[in-house]
């Protein structure tokens, strides 16, 4: 029963709408006085939504939150401190005959914070009592090459050693030797300037870079024998306080010809890097910091000893000769080495790009080739003894 006057109920209701309907599509007028009607209730409904809203909701709402608040107030009353006073310090006059004059501490300039990444490399130690620095928060408007050098634990200046070293033709003809061997006929046909760096912390070659120049087809002859500083091979803390190694990795490098700088600053550590010529070596699908350049301020003292954070850094007075030469002298087409496409790292072990028929891919750059290992020599008279 209850069923068949639902249906009669729905019946109805539609059979009124199907009237109204076609009562409507028969007098456009009253259809046209309808919608209005229906927009102007849909209108007041709206309007009386958002009073209700203003007036009543939300009103509602903030009352039920300071209650709330209120009583979990007493539950759990909220500590109060009281504001710290600021400390006086009064200073005592002192008798006139013992007055001294005041001392003026120069203020250092913060450095910039870390822009770039830092070189992946295995750490083998960790720097003792380095803890990280406070968070820099103001950086030069310009570069400024006032700033103080690398914040790094403190190094031992090595005992003072010649600018030029000349080499005994015996210790000459080791030196060549040693760079021959560990290049390949590909490199020695396709590169014109060598620079062989020893990283190593001891030893009669150690910290010092030899510039070889190729002579006819397979000759060097050795231009300039400098000393160098390479990285501490520490983990340590940046001025921004972050974490990074300050390795020197071993390997085969070539210069990047986009990133040649007269005046440049470390982006990671803060520190000027006149002549700067960056390494064209990319890890992870970026492009490193590592690279030659001047020693700046105290370093210059500690060039013969391992203390960059990674750069290999020259004589303020050689790096400018180097860059201008290598600019001036030895643009051009040069080999490229493999890229791991997987990783997205190109190799530092001296293995050429060639294409399908076997040739060596050439791109324009600096026919430059930058080989660095950590050997330091064997001293022959000790070996003697």
């Amino acid at each position: 029963m209850r069923t068949l006057t639902a249906l009669s109920a729905i019946y109805l209701v539609s059979a009124s709408a199907f009237g109204v309907a076609i009562a409507l599509q028969r007098n456009p007028p009253m259809a046209a006085q309808a919608n209005r009607l229906a927009q102007m209730a849909w209108s007041a409904t709206q309007s009386g939504a958002a009073t209700i809203n203003e007036q009543a909701v939300k009103p509602a709402v903030a009352r039920i939150v300071e209650w709330d608040k209120q009583f979990f107030d007493r539950l759990d009353p909220p500590k109060r401190y009281a504001a710290a006073k600021p400390h006086v310090t009064v200073a005592r006059a002192k008798p006139a005959h013992k007055a001294k004059p005041p001392v003026v501490v120069a203020k250092k300039e913060a450095p910039p914070p870390v822009l770039r990444p830092a070189i992946a490399e295995p750490p083998a130690k960790v720097a003792a009592n380095t803890p990280p620095p406070k968070a820099v928060t103001n950086m030069p408007a310009k570069p400024d090459f006032s700033l103080a050098p690398e914040q790094a634990p403190s190094v031992t200046a090595p005992p003072p050693r010649a600018e030029l070293s000349p080499l005994s033709p015996a210790e000459l003809t080791r030196v060549t030797m040693r760079l021959r061997d560990n290049l390949t006929s590909e490199m020695l046909a396709n590169f014109e300037l060598f620079l062989y760096v020893s990283k190593a912390e001891s030893g009669p070659w150690a910290q010092r870079m030899y510039v070889f120049k190729k002579q006819g087809e397979n000759g060097l002859s050795l231009a300039y024998d400098w000393p160098v500083s390479t990285g501490r091979e520490l983990v340590e803390y940046t001025p921004s306080g972050h974490r990074a190694p300050s390795f020197t990795p071993q390997g085969y490098y070539e210069l990047d010809p986009e990133r040649m700088y007269r005046h440049h600053i470390s982006g990671q550590w803060g520190a000027p890097m006149p002549y700067a010529m960056f390494f064209n070596w990319q890890v992870g699908g970026l492009q490193t910091g590592l690279a030659i350049h001047a020693a700046h301020g105290e370093d210059i003292a500690l060039l013969g000893s391992r203390a960059s954070a990674g750069c290999v850094r020259l004589a303020p007075e050689n790096a400018a000769l180097l860059f201008n030469l290598i600019k001036t002298q030895y643009r051009g087409l040069a080999p490229r080495f493999a890229m791991e496409r997987r990783t997205a790292t190109m190799s530092n072990q001296g293995l050429l790009m060639h294409d399908v028929q076997g040739r060596i891919q050439l791109a324009e750059g600096f026919k430059v080739l930058v080989f660095i290992e950590n050997y330091g020599g064997d001293n022959v008279v000790a070996a003697m003894f």
